[in-house]
């Protein structure tokens, strides 16, 4: 149904685009600086994303010397992309975040002593809290509200325009500051809570002039049993794995790789019998949708074997993201903050994922830092800057086009299967660039700013398409192996490798190398 001429305005100081926990702490914190906020969301905050779903560990490590240690201990194993004393930061922040949940009377499941386990969020509870709180703050929730565009002025990012999917009427809320909390990119998998997320932060960004960083870090994919979505991925810690001859894997180094390569030759089955009794009861208390698809099929996990496949779970547990310049959550374009998965996670887990403790971690930190950054950035524009005049962002270098039919199957073509995404090579890597850019140039103009069920599906289509050709030139100029990014025709890491690769661009998919990490943290 097209959407109705009128326009909803509103204003506001801060705008949090996104109803995950890193929006939810986002405009908990700007609400906390006097600031007025509205938070839209394209779902329904509360139940859109993969964290609500899901049960969800924190990397929670009380002060102390063990904080500096755990950092230093993830750092080692980053690929030389990660920053230790980031890290440990991150870790300060998200306790802090923690603490503050259990004041606010979240009901975190108490230990044998009785004190509150503060490292487990269990997501539909968690999201709830979060809603109820955010809403107390006295932040304007819009759910059902996506986001086709962002506005700017000459003072950098102003607001941003959308669809009102239940009254459909076009919206606009200019602001002082806004940050972008829309979660990563799934490239269209089918997995856990991933329906709606399709890189749109990146593309809105990008299209603000935003640099992104580690896009090449995209091939996170999640053990999941085979013709489920479920994947979560703690359970098999416990488990051995088979081929179909059943054949014990060998899984002691990259497990997810001794995996995929057996998956490429046939079925792969999986078996949790290394969970005793006591860990047993412990996981179906803890991980209870876990074992819905096992309890429906009649399977005993833990003493029979069952089917699994690897999901794609791109950006969402992978790397990649918007740039940010510091710990305030600002990116390079004024005005514009970012926070969760839509931002870079290179700092905190280098080549590696960050699925699970440390991104549920950093969601609460960079949430907490970019609504304190966007708010102080409203503060020095002054409370006119909210209802200033702001014209809508298409991109410094391209219209803002719909994507042929045909993007979406073509960016799950290259961008799910295995022996394209998970193992990479120069000519899958390059053949897929061609096929995205002829994608992106058959574009057709198209008003993406009066909002409709058509246009929000033409705009997710564009930023799948977009986040797909930021991967693929990322991956193309890193010519090693690291962490997540395998390349078949260069199977190992090449010095000088610990350089970050910043991307970008929308008529040409654009990526260069950046300096050194280290450097990097330094300046």
């Amino acid at each position: 149904m097209a959407a109705s001429a009128a326009v909803v305005s509103r204003s506001a100081d801060v705008l949090v685009v996104g109803g995950g926990p890193a929006g939810a702490w986002a405009a908990l914190a700007a609400a906390a600086e006097g600031c007025s906020v509205v938070l839209v969301d394209k779902g329904f905050l509360g139940t859109s994303g993969a964290t609500a779903p899901s049960n969800t560990g924190t990397w929670c490590v009380p002060p102390g010397p063990a904080r500096a240690e755990a950092a230093q201990r993830r750092a080692a194993r980053t690929g030389g992309l990660a920053d230790a004393a980031h890290g440990e930061r991150v870790l300060g922040a998200a306790y802090g975040g923690l603490l503050q949940l259990q004041q606010r009377g979240y009901p975190f499941p108490p230990m044998e002593d009785g004190a509150p386990y503060l490292a487990n969020l269990r997501g539909p509870d968690y999201m709830r809290f979060m809603r109820r709180e955010v809403k107390a703050a006295g932040v304007q929730v819009l759910d059902h509200h996506p986001v086709l565009g962002l506005l700017a002025d000459t003072h950098g990012v102003a607001g941003a325009v959308g669809v009102d999917r239940q009254r459909h009427v076009s919206w606009r809320v200019t602001a002082a500051a806004v940050v972008l909390a829309t979660g990563g990119c799934a490239f269209g998998e089918r997995m856990l809570g991933a329906t709606g997320l399709t890189g749109d932060g990146y593309l809105l960004a990008a299209e603000a002039g935003a640099r992104l960083s580690g896009m090449e870090f995209s091939a996170q994919y999640g053990i999941a049993p085979a013709h489920t979505s479920l994947n979560k991925g703690l359970i098999y810690r416990w488990a051995r794995f088979f081929d179909a001859d059943g054949r014990l894997l060998d899984d002691s180094g990259d497990r997810h790789a001794a995996i995929a390569r057996a998956l490429l030759q046939g079925p792969v089955f999986a078996r949790l019998d290394k969970a005793g009794a006591e860990v047993q009861s412990w996981l179906r208390q803890g991980q209870p949708n876990c074992f819905l698809p096992f309890d429906r099929q009649g399977i005993d996990p833990f003493t029979d074997r069952f089917a699994i496949t690897l999901r794609c779970e791109g950006t969402v547990r992978g790397v990649g993201g918007v740039r940010l310049l510091d710990e305030s959550g600002a990116t390079d374009v004024a005005g514009l903050y970012a926070a969760g998965d839509t931002a870079s996670r290179e700092s905190l887990t280098g080549a590696i994922s960050g699925g699970g403790g440390p991104n549920a971690s950093w969601a609460i930190a960079s949430g907490q830092w970019a609504g304190l950054g966007a708010a102080r950035h409203a503060r020095r524009l002054g409370r006119s800057a909210a209802v200033r005049a702001a014209a809508a962002v298409a991109g410094p270098d391209a219209p803002a086009g719909a994507p042929p039919p045909d993007s979406v199957a073509a960016v799950r073509a290259h961008m799910l299967p295995l022996d394209r995404h998970f193992f990479r090579s120069e000519a899958g890597l390059q053949q897929a660039a061609a096929g995205f850019d002829q994608l992106w140039t058959a574009s057709s103009p198209t008003d993406l700013h009066r909002g409709s069920h058509t246009a929000l599906q033409r705009r997710e289509a564009r930023a799948l398409l977009a986040t797909a050709r930021w991967s693929v030139a990322s991956a193309l100029l890193r010519r090693e192996s690291r962490g997540i990014h395998r390349r078949t025709d260069a199977p190992a890491p090449l010095p000088g490798g610990d350089r970050r690769i910043e991307s970008g661009g929308l008529a040409q998919a654009q990526a260069a190398w950046a300096a050194p990490a280290a450097q990097r943290e330094a300046a």
